[in-house]
């Protein structure tokens, strides 16, 4: 069980998404299609919807956009983010096409002037904001400050712009591509407000690379209590962020309800695809809220005795394979129908 003691901060709603206040931690992404593109957006959605992600970004970065956004959200019926530079015309745009929640950054959107009718507008709609500080984007007036010290200062003057004009529903996010300064930001922001923290490392980089960054950035803030929403930010398949994002809540033993899946690391008696096997059972079993353990063993040899403590099991062979169920030998099947096999048994365990 985690022993993690979350920090306190207030409650803001995105639809029937809540942010903070103690609730659950979201796992988040951002579609990379076009949003002008309705039918490949709303076909990553469900991509997405499919692995549990819980709320969706899309950019409007004109008109056109803006109302693609809101045939997107009225197809789909999701409470979706609209993501603002720039412009603030855009963002009101927005508004009118049903987005639940802006996210604005104030390091390109520097005419606060406007901040006003905005937060006067998304507090009567019940639309929270999303103050989004990139290390890249920094107002030129914070450029000679210490980054850390950068970043938390042109958030919280952004976020008290927001406050000032009579709106509560503010969650702020601080991102630097270096998971130093990163993690130090965010530790920073965390003692001086009680706003809700969108986390993540951004710019992370390749499958590779942005897992390991991710990982350590957003898990090491985690650890601490810090953090109320994730992004796990990766130039690869947008359903990569999510399944990482989830696998991070779980390995801090913060999502429990989920299901663990263990694959040996393959050798010269592996007579199975265990990559394949086991990134297909990931896939089909992301989205279930069950505490199982599947193991996915190349061999017969050492993996009946390593499946013991699974729930379910494959124990691969060269012509025949073994499946496992609560630790023992189930049935012996021929290697060709053993992924078939399994499969019939684990819709059974996720019904």
């Amino acid at each position: 069980m985690s022993d993690i003691i979350r920090r306190k901060t207030r409650l803001v709603s995105v639809g029937d998404i809540k942010i903070g206040g103690g609730s659950p931690i979201t796992v988040q992404s951002m579609l990379n299609t076009k949003t002008v593109d309705v039918d490949g957006s709303i076909k990553q959605i469900e991509k997405l919807r499919a692995v549990g992600c819980d709320l969706i970004r899309l950019a409007v970065p004109d008109e056109n956009s803006a109302h693609a956004f809101g045939e997107i959200a009225k197809r789909t019926g999701l409470p979706l983010i609209a993501d603002i530079h720039y412009n603030y015309k855009l963002a009101h745009l927005a508004l009118d096409n049903g987005a639940k929640k802006i996210r604005m950054n104030p390091g390109n959107m520097q005419d606060f002037a406007q901040i006003k009718p905005l937060a006067d507008r998304m507090r009567d709609l019940g639309v929270p904001v999303r103050v989004g500080v990139n290390g890249g984007s920094l107002d030129d007036r914070f450029k000679g400050m210490n980054e850390v010290d950068a970043l938390v200062e042109s958030a919280l003057e952004c976020a008290n712009i927001f406050e000032s004009a009579g709106m509560r529903d503010i969650v702020i996010a601080i991102k630097s591509s270096n998971t130093d300064i990163n993690i130090r930001a965010n530790e920073k922001l965390a003692s001086m407000c009680d706003y809700p923290l969108h986390i993540g490392v951004t710019e992370a980089g390749t499958l590779r690379t942005g897992l390991v960054k991710s990982s350590i950035g957003i898990g090491t803030l985690l650890r601490e209590g810090i953090g109320d929403t994730i992004r796990v930010s990766l130039s690869t398949d947008v359903v990569e962020e999510v399944l990482a994002g989830k696998k991070i809540l779980q390995t801090l033993g913060i999502r429990k309800n989920a299901v663990e899946v263990v694959a040996c690391p393959t050798c010269a008696r592996t007579e199975i695809d265990v990559e394949e096997f086991a990134n297909r059972v990931e896939l089909l079993t992301a989205n279930v809220e069950k505490p199982l353990t599947i193991s996915i063993l190349g061999c017969p040899l050492n993996g009946i005795g390593e499946g013991e403590n699974s729930d379910l099991g494959i124990a691969g062979g060269k012509e025949k394979s073994v499946i496992l169920k609560d630790g023992k030998i189930f049935k012996t099947v021929p290697s060709s129908e053993v992924f078939e096999e399994f499969k019939k048994l684990l819709d059974e365990k996720l019904v």
